[in-house]
């Protein structure tokens, strides 16, 4: 078999694995969020976040976290 054979085997094989395209694999698709309870350390109201605090570093609610983050 030559190489230009091999090549077009080869191509039809890639054809059919991204004829998938327009049909939705899963990805791009967002799970719903689990929110946790935690407490601002600026303000002390009670907030939640999209991650469970373990207590090693600060969580800020949506308005103490917009005052806290360095602006560039």
């Amino acid at each position: 078999m030559s190489y230009r054979n091999n090549r077009n085997r080869n191509s039809g094989q890639r054809n059919n694995r991204s004829g998938n395209r327009g049909r939705s694999s899963g990805y791009g698709q967002r799970r719903p969020v689990e929110l946790h309870k935690a407490t601002c350390a600026k303000c002390k109201q009670e907030t939640e976040v999209p991650f469970k605090p373990d207590g090693s570093r600060p969580v800020y609610c949506r308005e103490c976290y917009q005052q806290q983050k360095p602006r560039y």
